[in-house]
């Protein structure tokens, strides 16, 4: 009788410690879906700024429009990359940033090419949508900063002991992470 009540007690002890583990392991995960929305909330922004900022700088006369067909290009090219958020792998996000990186150099590019245009860079609504898009790349940073604690948190979570066993029994898998470009560790050189 001892035997069988033991075996209550501890079936019970152990589904408590257990479906505390799992609510846990849920509420992170869809965290880490939550800020992954944010993300492309942010990146979505600066999606929606390039048609204005173009728009804005073909009105320059003789502008590179070479120049603007590529940012546009690189532009439909990121909108077109989407990562289902119960898919975070390593893989998707690589690809997801690639897309979102090509787009971001096609922007500088265009940034710098207007360097040559002093009318243009005078002109207040350019300067306004480039200080937009200066503060979304701001806010970008900030939630792939956030992004990463978040992944990091979860995936801490469910590979820990006894997590780790709850997580494999319910199909909780490691999420990926937004690494730093390749690179990105050398200082880029300036010369005047």
């Amino acid at each position: 009788m001892k035997k069988i009540i033991y075996g209550i007690v501890g079936f019970f002890a152990l589904l408590s410690l257990s479906s505390c583990g799992y609510n846990t392991m849920v509420q992170l995960d869809e965290q880490v879906k939550s800020q992954w929305a944010q993300v492309q909330n942010v990146y979505q922004r600066r999606s929606d700024l390039i048609p204005n900022l173009v728009n804005t700088v073909k009105g320059a006369a003789n502008f590179e429009q070479g120049t603007l067909v590529k940012v546009m290009e690189a532009r439909a090219k990121a909108t077109a990359v989407t990562v289902d958020p119960s898919k975070l792998t390593p893989e998707s996000i690589q690809k997801f940033q690639a897309a979102q990186g090509n787009l971001s150099q096609s922007l500088g590019r265009l940034l710098v090419a207007v360097e040559n245009y002093p009318q243009l860079k005078s002109n207040q609504n350019f300067l306004e949508l480039q200080s937009q898009l200066e503060g979304t790349e701001n806010r970008i940073t900030v939630e792939r900063q956030r992004f990463n604690e978040v992944t990091q948190q979860y995936n801490s979570t469910i590979r820990s002991f006894p997590n780790n066993l709850m997580a494999s029994m319910f199909g909780f898998q490691q999420k990926g992470y937004f690494h730093a470009e390749a690179g990105a560790e050398k200082a880029p050189k300036v010369q005047f």
